[in-house]
C-alpha cells in the first residue's frame, strides 16, 4: 500500500513519519504531475486551510484533487484538511466541497486555546487527541458518521471513502487512527 500525502505546506513530515512506522510507503504530492503516481489513500495534513486553497488552485491541484476524491479515492483530513474537504465553511470559502459537511474554523478559539485530550474515537476506545486553532463541525449530512466528539463539539466524522478529523493525529505517537485509515482502505 502506498499512501500520498499532500505536502505543500503543515504536517505532512509528521504524516509520513507515522505511516512509516507502520511499514506504509508514502509519496509526497507537491504537484498535479505528482498525482499520476500511484498511491491508494491520500492525506490532506493540518496547517493553513486558505493557504493550502490558494495553493492547490494556483498549482492547478484542485480540480484533479477533487475529481479523484469523487471516483472514490480515499482521504483523510486533519485540522485545515477537514476544512478543506467540507462542503460548507462557516465564516469562509469551500475548497474542495466534497463532504457533506459544515466546518466552524478556529472553534476552540486562536493559537491560545490550543489544548490535548483524550477521548473516545470510533470503536477503538480513548485515543490521544490534540487541538491546535482546531476547527469543529456543526452540521452533517445524512450519510456521514460521527466518529469523535469532545465537549459536546463534533471533532471527526467519515462519509464513504472520506475520513475527516478536527485535531491533528500525525502529533501524537499513537498510530491507531493512521491503522484506522489503512483499515478503511483496504475495506473500500
Amino acid at each position: 500500500m502506498r499512501i500520498g500525502v499532500l505536502a505543500l505546506q503543515g504536517a505532512f513530515v509528521e504524516h509520513i513519519s507515522r505511516f512509516s512506522f507502520l511499514g506504509v510507503e508514502t509519496s509526497e504530492i507537491r504537484k498535479a504531475a505528482d498525482f499520476g503516481e500511484q498511491f491508494d489513500g491520500l492525506v490532506i495534513p493540518g496547517g493553513e486551510s486558505t493557504t493550502m486553497t490558494k495553493l492547490l488552485h494556483d498549482l492547478g491541484m484542485l480540480g484533479i484533487l477533487r475529481d479523484l476524491i469523487s471516483d472514490g479515492l480515499p482521504v483523510m483530513g486533519t485540522c485545515a484538511g477537514l476544512i478543506v474537504l467540507a462542503k460548507r465553511v462557516e465564516g469562509g470559502v469551500p475548497c474542495l466541497a466534497t463532504m457533506n459537511i459544515t466546518a466552524v474554523r478556529n472553534a476552540y478559539g486562536r493559537q491560545l486555546g490550543s489544548f490535548e485530550t483524550i477521548a473516545s474515537f470510533a470503536d477503538m476506545g480513548d485515543v490521544p487527541m490534540t487541538f491546535i486553532r482546531a476547527p469543529s463541525i456543526c452540521d452533517l449530512g445524512d450519510d456521514v458518521e460521527i466518529l469523535a466528539v469532545v465537549n459536546r463539539r463534533i471533532v471527526a466524522v467519515r462519509e464513504k471513502n472520506q475520513l475527516a478529523l478536527a485535531f491533528h493525529p500525525e502529533l501524537e505517537m499513537d498510530v491507531r487512527i493512521h491503522a484506522f485509515f489503512l483499515d478503511m482502505i483496504a475495506g473500500n
